[in-house]
């Protein structure tokens, strides 16, 4: 029973965590396909928010093109595109808060430690990913 318990809490903290070096995996790969897609690449919004996304837990839940346990960031960026120039204020003040309710049930965990020109950094990148 002991053991049981055991490898449920370290399954569970490495799930809760990302699991570290798929992250980095992930990420290049999401980039690649969103260069081949669109040229936005030498934006610097597009560079420093992938930097910072990169350096965060957001690839965890999300990824470029298909949804994972979040929307993906071009259904985002698609589904906020046309809207007012508040919007990427507003997405930073959920990535910062959190949430759910708008992409169904599922929390998005409070990212507090994030400056809000950091997650403004980060919305910026995303909305250049729009068809």
């Amino acid at each position: 029973m002991k053991r049981i318990l055991f490898v449920l809490t370290v399954t569970g903290l490495m799930a809760s965590c990302g699991g570290g070096d798929k992250k980095e995996g992930g990420e290049k790969k999401d980039e690649q396909v969103t260069e081949k897609k669109d040229d936005v690449s030498s934006n610097p919004d597009y560079q420093n928010g992938l930097a910072l996304i990169a350096k965060s837990d957001c690839l965890t839940c999300h990824k470029v093109d298909e949804k994972l346990i979040g929307p993906s960031y071009r259904d985002v960026a698609n589904k906020y595109a046309g809207t007012s120039d508040t919007i990427v204020t507003h997405l930073a003040g959920k990535i910062i808060s959190g949430g759910s309710g708008v992409w169904g049930e599922v929390l998005m965990t409070p990212h507090a430690a994030l400056t809000k020109e950091d997650a403004e950094t980060m919305v910026k990148y995303i909305m250049l990913l729009k068809k």
